[in-house]
């Protein structure tokens, strides 16, 4: 499904982050970017542990902060640890919206084109996937960049989380 937002094409996927074509993929972080299970166990598994030793290097940081770092093996540019969770592997709606803002802003600022993001905090973080979409792709339609960034990929794991973004960019486009 594809739908143009204000600035950016939004393009929902279902799949495996690390096989998505973007300048940028997104990693569900907590604050201190240790790469344990999900999209971070993912991410490291496929584009090696030099990604988890470069970003825990970088951190700790806020919940809802980014850090970036290079994409080890992955053919992307880079990889933005958005940090939606604490040590308590917990979030909430406030830094959902807060670290997707940044992932966009970080990945504008980078000069890129494209940018894959994952439903942030919905695995170990627990957050409601359709709250985690509403938010999401709120941010996304709302963001104007400044820079290069066109096209924001929303790569869901599942077809129950994939099928919950499609209603929710539908719902949002005809708004």
């Amino acid at each position: 499904m594809k739908v143009v937002g204000k600035m950016v094409k939004i393009e929902i996927i279902e799949g495996d982050i690390t096989q998505v074509a973007a300048d940028v993929l997104v990693n569900a972080a907590n604050n201190h970017l240790w790469m344990g299970a999900g999209v971070a166990g993912a991410l490291k598994k496929t584009g090696g542990r030099e990604i988890e030793e470069e970003a825990m290097r970088k951190g700790p940081v806020a919940v809802g902060e980014v850090v970036v770092t290079s994409p080890g093996r992955l053919p992307a540019k880079y990889i933005i640890h958005a940090a939606v969770m604490g040590q308590d592997l917990r979030t909430n709606a406030v830094i959902v919206g807060q670290a997707t803002i940044n992932a966009l802003r970080e990945a504008d600022q980078l000069g890129v084109r494209s940018i894959a993001l994952p439903a942030l905090g919905t695995g170990v973080g627990g957050f409601p996937m359709a709250e985690c979409a509403r938010i999401m792709i709120s941010a996304a339609r709302a963001y104007s960049p400044q820079n290069h960034l066109e096209k924001v990929f929303f790569v869901l794991y599942g077809r129950a989380a994939y099928r919950v973004f499609s209603r929710e960019l539908a719902e949002q486009s005809h708004n």
